[in-house]
């Protein structure tokens, strides 16, 4: 675990998605983990905190959230551009040893049943909120929020600070096609 991994505040967790960001879903049930990229992804609610992902019927991440009922959503950033994409456009069920050739690494935090992504900018430990009819007519998964953590380079006080930090630790945004962009330069509205 790096020593940059620091706790956030529950009030300000929405803050890790408002952005938009392409996001890394893990979780673990009976001793299998996987991890997919998803690019839907949004904060939904703020108290308790909320967040809503779609996840694909033909998913092995899918079958694993629905029976552990716990997932996490991580915001990978620029420097893990080829582990997105390779966790994204390749399948578990096709390749048991995707994590290992995508070089995933994950990390487990004491209490907590899912696995996190090692390296992310920042992380949401998510309860499912089971929504049968929303899972099954629309693949959208709402989620509790129950702990949240964020790398202090990249994240301080409840706010991102990507203009200040290394371009590696900026979030990645998926159009299409394998084509990525980097959240870009802070522009502020002068009051």
């Amino acid at each position: 675990m790096s020593p940059h991994f620091k706790p956030v505040d529950l009030k300000k967790a929405y803050r890790l998605l408002n952005h938009g960001p392409t996001v890394l879903v893990s979780a673990s049930h009976a001793g299998v983990d996987n991890v997919m990229a998803a690019a839907w992804a949004c904060a939904l609610d703020f108290d308790p905190p909320k967040v809503t992902v779609v996840i694909d019927k033909i998913t092995r991440t899918r079958a694993l959230v629905e029976n552990s009922g716990w997932m996490v959503l991580q915001v990978p950033n620029a420097a893990q551009l080829q582990l997105t994409h390779q966790v994204g456009s390749h399948s578990l069920a096709d390749e048991p040893d995707k994590l290992g050739q995508a070089g995933v690494e994950l990390f487990r935090v004491e209490g907590y049943p899912a696995p996190l992504v090692a390296g992310c900018s920042a992380w949401l430990m998510c309860r499912v909120i089971d929504e049968p009819h929303n899972q099954a007519t629309y693949d959208l998964f709402i989620a509790e929020v129950v702990a949240a953590w964020a790398d202090e380079r990249v994240f301080v006080d409840g706010h991102w600070v990507f203009e200040k930090a290394d371009p590696g630790l900026r979030s990645l945004h998926y159009v299409a096609g394998g084509h990525f962009y980097a959240i870009g330069e802070a522009l502020d509205v002068e009051e």
